[in-house]
């Protein structure tokens, strides 16, 4: 056996475990999107509309969970189920406090509307 084989790790969980997990997490990280993307929608239909700095700063948070859920994915998906459910969990946090950064700056700011 090379050092390279000896090295490569395979899945702690069988895949099954993995799916459950990961689908259940997604599910929530989708809900994040979907209420960007409500926002997003509401802003850009209201009356000032948006800026182009304005729909910059309203996409980032519907582009911004799908990052963080591929990164949390790649580094639990072998490691135990608690410790992979707590790095999703660890990114489900991440993603709410930059949502609710980005909501409290809209409701702050009048630089996002107006286009």
């Amino acid at each position: 056996m090379s050092a390279v084989e000896s090295s490569r790790r395979l899945p702690v969980l069988p895949v099954w475990l993995i799916a459950t997990i990961a689908g259940a997490f997604l599910l929530l990280y989708a809900y994040v999107i979907w209420n960007a993307l409500i926002f997003l929608i509401q802003q850009a239909n209201g009356v000032e509309g948006l800026t182009g700095y304005g729909w910059f700063v309203l996409l980032l948070p519907v582009v911004f969970p799908i990052v963080v859920f591929a990164g949390a994915f790649a580094i639990g998906w072998k490691r135990r189920a608690a410790q992979f459910a707590l790095v999703l969990l660890t990114g489900l946090g991440l993603v709410a406090a930059f949502w609710l950064n980005i909501f409290a700056y809209a409701a702050a700011t009048t630089a996002l509307y107006g286009g």
